[in-house]
């Protein structure tokens, strides 16, 4: 390490140098921080079809020292603006346990909540909205109330037609569900954006709809446009504790191919439509949020999903700081 900032500077630019923690944050614990990004290196909740999520934490990490440094569209040095450290990943020592391993990611970020501090987390499968979110619904960052999602994917992951997938029950195909009929999470003022498959039922929406998710599909999406998608979710969502949770198969295929259960059937956003819609949020109390999905083991050798993945990751901690610092 060089005592020159000119140099650190340069050194840090480069990715392959140094501890690879996400965005170059310390590693250190939540207390005292605004921001506390996290790993979820689980994959068991995806059953047994797409098992190498679990490495998504590692990947984001190795290339997010290349990532923006400074929000150029808000105006911001988002590491500057708020406390952030890198809290390491949740423990797993039952990894195939999805059951056991859902419980310790709720138990991991209960202390996050306790701290104060806002979760934006790199997974793992979808399954880890689950437990993530069983420690901040109607917890401390969420002022006692359940949380409302702003939830952008290809699928809903309200089956509630199947009690498991392969035998996880908390599964990456429930969670929309059962935090809902835990209370964690009011459908009502949430919106689910983006589905566009894969159809196995012609009703497969129809448990969204139960519930009273806000739904919007990809080719209402198309025909409505992005700002009075915008729009909504800004009405839905506005007064309320934000969460959200973004898997990476809303995205084209050909902007993001290294993900579980990818749709090409039908186009999916474009980045500029994705971020378009994250900033739907901007400036709303947004408790934390999550990145799901990745499959480093199917990514392009230039590191597009990885990279894609850091991207969504640097909106999310950016509204997140935006917001501290406007807050004092």
């Amino acid at each position: 390490m060089t005592d020159d900032p000119y140099q650190t500077s340069m050194m840090e630019n480069l990715y392959w140098w140094g501890v690879p923690t996400l965005f170059r944050c310390p590693h250190e614990g939540p207390e005292g921080k605004d921001i506390a990004l996290a790993g979820v290196p689980h994959s068991t909740g995806n059953g047994t079809t797409e098992r190498d999520q679990h490495l998504g934490p590692r990947a984001l990490r190795h290339v997010s020292a290349v990532a923006r440094r400074v929000h150029g569209g808000f105006g911001i040095d988002p590491w500057k603006a708020a406390k952030i450290a890198d809290v390491g990943d949740v423990p797993l020592p039952r990894a195939n346990d999805n059951e056991h391993c859902i419980a310790q990611i709720t138990e991991f970020y209960g202390r996050i909540d306790a701290a104060g501090a806002r979760p934006v987390s790199v997974g793992g499968d979808h399954s880890i909205t689950g437990g993530i979110v069983q420690a901040l619904g109607r917890g401390h960052l969420a002022g006692g109330e359940p949380v409302s999602f702003l939830h952008l994917d290809a699928h809903t992951d309200v089956f509630t037609k199947v009690d498991h997938f392969l035998g996880a029950r908390k599964s990456a195909a429930h969670w929309g569900a059962y935090l809902a009929d835990q209370g964690q999470v009011d459908p009502t003022r949430s919106m689910q954006i983006g589905l566009r498959g894969h159809a196995r039922t012609l009703d497969w929406l129809q448990p969204s709809y139960d519930y009273g998710y806000n739904v919007v599909t990809m080719k209402e999406f198309r025909r409505r446009g992005l700002e009075d998608v915008v729009a909504e979710a800004r009405e839905v969502l506005s007064g309320r504790p934000v969460y959200i949770t973004f898997d990476l198969d809303c995205l084209d295929p050909t902007i993001a191919p290294g993900v579980s259960n990818l749709e090409a059937g039908e186009k999916g956003f474009d980045i500029d439509e994705a971020v378009g819609l994250l900033h739907s949020v901007r400036g709303l109390n947004i408790i934390g949020g999550d990145v799901v999905c990745m499959m480093p083991t199917k990514d392009s050798p230039n590191n597009i999903t990885a990279l894609t993945a850091a991207a969504v990751m640097f909106e999310m901690i950016s509204m997140i700081a935006e917001t501290v610092a406007a807050r004092g």
